[in-house]
């Protein structure tokens, strides 16, 4: 019979997948020409990031849920404003792909991001340049290039904004190590918003006045107040159930799960946009890059493992454990709340490499993983 945590788990691992392919479909949706109609991704992407940070100030200001962290002029200056800057690039970049490419093959360019990740990471110094990534790696990128040749409606400009999305967020998760880890600064989902969001929606204010402002004021645009505030708030409570996910979870379960929505996600957008065809080379060159993706995961959650054992030799280790478990068999302690809460000790990180993050919700951070590579855990606004 399933434990009462075990189920929870699988509740909260099914509520993340239902949410985050939720709020990428409901995107696509609202963004595209044939449906709802509102071709605005920079509007879009300030509702989401003003309706965040208002309720993140209400629950921080108001309520008092949490307490706000002792935030330095100079960290906001050095930390907060550039990551914003990036996250708020990658979300804008990230919506405006709805535009021009398929949800579906969204999807399979996100298959890139260990990828640029792990660029990113070399690039400053967080990550050293190994023969065996690297070649999951070329393995990624030869698959996703596969996938691009088979996609029969591909658009150079909707496949640009998506990898230039993927790259500003590899960076900012590169960065979020770099700068907020170096200041030991942990902040918690509603903190994370109640700092960063409303940086994001100036950072992308001065694009939307250029861009967007003047067109929106000679076009017939369509408002609805309850689309947009259910929208903004599916947004929101992603982001909240991969605070949940990340708790309950450890690294490895919350990867399968990522890879899991995504062939879900896959599959409910031929349903749901038929315009958007699968083709039998864009399966397969996504096949490819999973290929890799999966291995990549592998030596990461290797790498993470091996770093949490302490320096003693095996037998020794081997030794321990063994009188430490007839030491508790003897004692006879049932409650096995203690284990339970284990299995999320090491669960992921969306600005560490061993967490499976969401594009559309990646403000959840945690020092407990060392690593960066960010892989397919989707979902904020992108």
């Amino acid at each position: 019979m399933i434990g009462k945590p075990l189920l929870l788990t699988y509740l909260y691992l099914l509520i993340y997948i239902l949410l985050s392919s939720g709020v990428i479909l409901y995107n696509k949706w609202v963004l595209s020409p044939k449906y709802f109609n509102f071709p605005f991704p920079i509007t879009l992407t300030m509702i989401h990031m003003g309706f965040s940070g208002v309720v993140a100030f209400i629950l921080v200001r108001v309520f008092k849920v949490v307490s706000p962290v002792k935030m330095t002029f100079e960290i906001y200056a050095t930390c907060v404003i550039p990551i914003s800057a990036f996250f708020a690039s990658s979300l804008w970049f990230g919506n405006t792909a709805y535009l021009h490419i398929s949800v579906a093959f969204i999807q399979m360019l996100k298959a890139l991001m260990p990828v640029a990740t792990f660029l990113m990471a070399v690039v400053c110094g967080t990550d050293k340049l190994r023969c065996d990534v690297f070649l999951n790696m070329v393995l990624v990128s030869v698959g996703v290039v596969v996938s691009s040749y088979g996609e029969i409606h591909f658009n150079v400009v909707g496949t640009v904004y998506q990898v230039t999305g993927i790259f500003a967020e590899a960076l900012r998760l590169v960065l979020t190590q770099v700068l907020l880890q170096k200041k030991g600064l942990t902040l918690n989902p509603i903190t994370s918003l109640y700092y960063i969001a409303p940086c994001s929606f100036m950072f992308l204010f001065v694009p939307w006045y250029l861009l967007e402002q003047p067109v929106m004021e000679v076009s017939q645009i369509q408002f609805n107040f309850w689309i947009f505030f259910s929208n903004a708030l599916c947004a929101l409570a992603l982001n909240f159930s991969i605070f949940l996910v990340i708790g309950r979870t450890g690294a490895v379960t919350i990867r399968v799960a990522g890879v899991l929505k995504d062939w879900i996600l896959i599959a409910l957008s031929t349903v749901i946009f038929p315009e958007s065809t699968i083709t039998g080379l864009n399966i397969i060159g996504y096949a490819i890059a999973l290929c890799g993706v999966v291995m990549y995961n592998y030596l990461k959650v290797k790498d993470v493992r091996a770093s949490q054992l302490p320096a003693e030799s095996i037998p020794e280790r081997v030794s321990k454990d063994w009188k430490l478990e007839k030491k508790s068999s003897d004692l006879h302690t049932p409650d096995n709340s203690n284990n339970t809460n284990n299995v999320g000790s090491n669960g992921g990180n969306p600005f560490t490499s061993d967490s499976k993050v969401d594009e559309e919700a990646p403000l959840i951070p945690s020092s407990r993983l060392s690593h960066i590579g960010r892989t397919q855990f989707s979902g904020y606004t992108a």
